[in-house]
């Protein structure tokens, strides 16, 4: 391994942890890890003064070389001698290769052996960026620390994608040494290799056999889900040098930082903690502030009573409150100044710890506050009695599984909604993964969210609202890294007790921390005020009675009625010959479901659509996945085949209880002449 131009050094390793605590110098200044490194895509950190980020802590900056090339081009940085006179910024900069805007921006491109060539955004004209061009144009603006140029892609893509990928980054990491040359800026190669952990090591193997003097953990925040991002960042920091910054590029909220430092990761950087900033979100040691709640209307507190940043000694939550709805400038600058405060303040206390060797304890007790929303305010405060919250309402109770979690269970069935997996964990699994939800919220290459249609998705049994808030997180996480194709969620309920029960207990269910849930009881519709492309409406009363009149078809239907045995007609073959006939359009529809009896199977079937076998959940080892135009959808899905189709033809129980004898000779035919059993 040859010796790196920042002179590493590591100084502590957390017992129980690959946290580490290191130091290393620049061309501009030494360094202390762990860091977060402020977004400054354009020679600037938005609505930020140098002044205010070099005394929070910055270290280094990071700019965009993808943005730079194009304006103000790098012989304005040739002209000035470097981005550090040009911007007037006395510490370090590092400059990102322009990989992951070539990915990302909707402007036509392509990327072959050459590079990626693509169309300015500035004047249109064509323009090939080259491993080459691109250490040239860093090497112009005078960066500390250059970033070798990489293909990026979907973090979900297939394997041989994420290979293909790989290799020509690794082909165009030698490519972008050989350009370096003798220049004493330090260079980072990139870690790709999607989710998939031999790919991963492929990636690591290559690019530590070559002279870099840090390496990056690409390709993640771009579609995978929090556990995925966290376990491959883990695979891949073990694959890299100990004598070597490790540095996970564009990742995240206070709380990834904290688990992705836990994993052995060094050097962060992430345009969150400016962005939430303009929509009046603050981070602080109790967990989130959202400032634009008129909670805060009359509030004479400050941001963070444990902050020492300026803006939480001179500005009170009434007045951040106020610049926050009106939308003045003045509101992003103080909080985004407040909020890079936070992140560097949570990085030195992350170092201290690791030098003290009391890391675990940290992390322990900081990663259950990070996440918290407005915990001393909770959104529409329950009026309830002076000793305790009731934990009944109506047909409904609060209930506390062994495991600890707790859902809500109606009492005169004795039925319990997600009775054995967290409500939250199954509604990811069973409901926004299975949908694919990601993946369809992204905007085809070339597209704005104007130019593609609404994602619809039908939410059939509101219950406590889990299955969609699920899918408003995955809305909300993918839509802060970039524009995304708009959703609107439509449920329907016809006893919302177990909403407003679950609302009162919002410790209990922290998804419910949010101001939709609110909203949607309230109101019957909440549209998000941060990305305006999120909406949500509620339609109470006997589902088969609303549905017909509700216009915008669906794509998604999230199927969650209670069993059959307490809610007999949701269930029942005519309800879903019924559902059929409403929804059926031109476009493709998904529905996913718990139940993976024969009886539901059969009579979806028989009511026209497509069934595939769904995943296990609980203690089920299966659900259920009906489908129209079932073509246009996800090829993934397994549907049934003639193997179950001959086990339900062997069955005792081939129809469902509730069919009349007189319709089960069609019933049969129908599922018999299926056309998804006669290839």
């Amino acid at each position: 391994m040859s010796e790196s131009r920042l002179k590493f050094k590591l100084e502590a390793k957390a017992s129980g942890s690959r946290a580490r605590a290191a130091t290393f110098y620049t061309l501009h200044n030494e360094v202390k890890t762990p860091l977060f490194m402020p977004v400054g895509t354009q020679a600037t950190v938005k609505a930020q003064t140098f002044e205010t980020l070099h005394d929070s802590g910055s270290q280094i900056l990071l700019a965009n070389t993808y943005h730079l090339l194009l304006r103000p081009g790098p012989e304005v940085f040739q002209k000035f001698g470097g981005i550090h006179s040009f911007m007037n910024w006395s510490k370090s900069v590092l400059t990102d290769s322009g990989g992951y805007q070539i990915f990302s921006l909707p402007h036509s491109r392509s990327i072959g052996e050459d590079g990626a060539e693509f169309r300015s955004y500035v004047d249109g004209k064509k323009i090939l960026l080259s491993p080459e061009v691109s250490i040239a144009t860093q090497m112009a603006i005078g960066s500390d620390i250059m970033m070798v140029l990489d293909q990026c892609i979907p973090s979900t893509a297939d394997k041989a994608t994420a290979k293909r990928a790989l290799e020509i980054t690794q082909r165009w990491a030698v490519r972008s040494l050989k350009a370096r040359g003798e220049s004493p800026q330090s260079m980072f190669g990139i870690v790709q290799g999607a989710l998939y952990p031999e790919l991963r090591k492929q990636s690591a193997d290559g690019l530590t056999q070559l002279p870099f003097d840090g390496f990056a953990i690409g390709g993640l925040a771009v579609g995978e889900e929090k556990q995925e991002r966290e376990d491959t960042c883990e695979i891949a920091a073990a694959l890299l040098p100990e004598d070597k910054p490790r540095y996970l590029m564009g990742v995240g909220t206070p709380l990834d930082l904290l688990e992705a430092v836990h994993r052995g990761v060094d050097m962060f950087d992430c345009i969150i903690p400016n962005k939430v900033a303009q929509f009046g979100t603050a981070f602080t040691s109790k967990g989130l502030l959202q400032l634009r709640r008129s909670v805060y209307k009359f509030s004479e507190e400050k941001i963070d009573a444990n902050c020492a940043c300026p803006v939480c000694q001179k500005y009170s939550r009434g007045y951040l409150h106020h610049l926050t709805k009106t939308r003045e400038p003045l509101g992003w600058t103080l909080l985004g100044q407040h909020n890079i405060a936070f992140y560097h303040q949570m990085m030195r206390e992350i170092r201290q710890s690791i030098l003290e060797d009391r890391f675990l304890e940290y992390y322990n007790s900081r990663r259950t506050v990070l996440a918290v929303e407005d915990a001393e305010n909770p959104a529409s405060p329950p009026k309830v009695g002076k000793e305790r919250r009731p934990r009944t309402l109506g047909d409904y109770v609060v209930h506390i599984a062994s495991a600890g979690f707790a859902s809500i269970k109606q009492v005169s069935s004795g039925e319990i909604m997600h009775s054995h997996t967290p409500p939250m964990d199954e509604a990811k699994s069973l409901y926004v993964d299975q949908a694919e939800l990601l993946k369809h919220l992204r905007l085809p290459e070339g597209k704005s969210a104007n130019d593609v249609p609404e994602l619809i998705i039908w939410d059939v049994g509101l219950g406590a609202a889990t299955n969609a808030m699920a899918a408003v997180q995955c809305y909300e996480k993918l839509a802060s890294e970039g524009e995304v194709r708009r959703m609107k969620i439509i449920s329907f309920e016809n006893n919302l007790d177990a909403l407003r029960l679950a609302l009162t207990h919002k410790s209990k269910f922290e998804y419910l921390r949010h101001s939709a849930p609110d909203a949607i009881l309230a109101r019957k519709h909440w549209t998000s005020r941060q990305f305006p492309g999120l909406s949500w409406e509620l339609h109470e009363g006997d589902f088969w009675e609303t549905a017909p009149n509700v216009s915008e078809k669906p794509d998604i239907i999230f199927y969650d009625f209670f069993s059959h045995k307490t809610d007999t007609h949701g269930w029942h073959p005519d309800a879903f010959k019924k559902l059929f006939a409403v929804v059926k359009s031109d476009k493709s529809l998904a529905l996913f479901t718990y139940s993976a009896s024969t009886a539901v199977r059969a009579s979806l079937l028989a009511a026209g659509f497509n069934v595939a076998a769904g995943v296990a959940t609980g203690v089920k080892s299966e659900t259920t996945i009906a489908l129209i135009n079932h073509e246009k959808v996800s090829s993934r899905y397994a549907l049934l085949d003639r193997e179950w189709l001959s086990k339900w033809e062997r069955s005792n129980a081939k129809f469902p209880a509730m069919l009349a004898a007189s319709d089960q000779p069609s019933f049969e035919q129908a599922i018999r002449t299926h056309s998804q059993f006669k290839s």
